[in-house]
């Protein structure tokens, strides 16, 4: 199957993966906007996804994807620094977060990447409107300086998206110390 999600959408992804396998739909593999399924058991796992801090390939991720297979996990796959595991319902309660800084520093991870794109997103967009309002007013260049644009925005959103969910986080913790 194919399907797009953003990246603060990951709470989506998951949303979706389970509701797949709650279907009868087990995840094997992801691909970029591709994700490929097995027949099971309606329900028969549970599928989380998490963003690291590094490759999966990394000394400290694979130590970290080898202590989550511990728990009685399945490593699906990796794409990019994103790693999808599931594990069978049957075994019990399936989070990867044990607690509210767990879940902040996983959105700090989140927050951190799209902040890190955004500015070269709106330096292209000024860039390319620019050159075509000052000396090449061609198609090119209002097309590109419009999709940097859009994609800009759309990031902005993202970053405000993921901020609030760690302040709604930051306030639940609060209320629970």
């Amino acid at each position: 199957m194919y399907k797009w999600f953003w990246i603060w959408n990951f709470d989506k992804e998951e949303r979706w993966l389970n509701e797949m396998a709650e279907k009868g739909l087990a995840l094997t593999s992801v691909g970029y906007c591709r994700y490929t399924f097995e027949p099971c058991e309606p329900g028969e796992y549970t599928v989380r996804l998490e963003l690291l801090d590094n490759l999966p390939t990394n000394a400290q991720s694979e130590q970290y994807i080898r202590f989550v297979e511990s728990t009685g996990a399945e490593h699906i796959d990796s794409l990019f620094r994103w790693i999808y595991f599931r594990k069978k319902s049957s075994l019990g309660a399936f989070d990867l977060y044990s607690d509210f800084d767990c879940r902040i520093r996983h959105l700090n991870r989140i927050l951190v990447l799209i902040a890190g794109i955004t500015p070269l997103m709106i330096v292209n967009a000024l860039r390319f409107l620019l050159e075509y309002y000052e000396g090449w007013p061609d198609v090119f260049h209002l097309a590109v300086g419009l999709f940097f644009a859009a994609f800009s925005a759309t990031a902005v959103y993202g970053v405000v998206r993921v901020s609030l969910m760690k302040r709604r986080l930051k306030q639940e913790h609060r209320l629970y110390e």
